[in-house]
């Protein structure tokens, strides 16, 4: 997608970013429980105290915030948190290109790691897509690595994948 520009949000891109995730996540009714549907998805409280864990990226088409995720180390290992892509944009490649940007800047990561509500297919089927695989263990690694209400955690599962090592240089033979 060309004219696509990520970089890491600011306390002025908050506003934006909360309308972003607030717009997306209303599709999370068509497959959660009414009990366990959050309207809204993110306060600016919840989107402070994670600013404080985790580094916000957004993708701005044309100079609009079109999608919003989060990168958090967790000592060894980084995590993908709260990927959203306004309604109106999804499906051509932003959500990608936002997931690569963050995976580039995992650097020292053993592993990284993103966890979706195991009802998303979308989610889930573009994380197959980019070479994640589910955990052996969701439960145990959504309790060692993440902070999320218990009813999040009963409905959630994880994705994993190494993270992509820069190519070794190629030596030239000498004639």
């Amino acid at each position: 997608m060309t004219g696509l520009v990520i970089r890491p949000l600011t306390v002025r891109d908050r506003e934006a970013g909360l309308a972003v995730i607030n717009a997306a996540a209303r599709w999370y009714r068509e497959f959660l429980p009414a009990e366990e549907v959050h309207d809204p998805e993110m306060t600016p409280a919840r989107w402070d105290a994670e600013a404080r864990r985790m580094t916000w990226y957004g993708a701005f088409l044309r100079g609009a915030l079109v999608g919003v995720m989060g990168l958090e180390r967790v000592g060894d290992v980084a995590l993908l948190r709260h990927a959203y892509v306004l309604p109106e944009h999804q499906r051509r490649g932003i959500g990608s290109r936002l997931q690569t940007h963050l995976e580039g800047r995992a650097g020292g990561a053993r592993r990284i790691i993103v966890g979706t509500y195991a009802g998303n297919y979308k989610a889930r089927g573009a994380l197959e897509k980019a070479g994640y695989r589910p955990s052996a263990a969701p439960e145990a690694v959504l309790r060692a690595y993440y902070a999320i209400p218990e009813d999040r955690l009963r409905s959630s599962v994880t994705y994993e994948k190494a993270p992509r090592r820069p190519a070794a240089p190629r030596h030239r033979r000498r004639a």
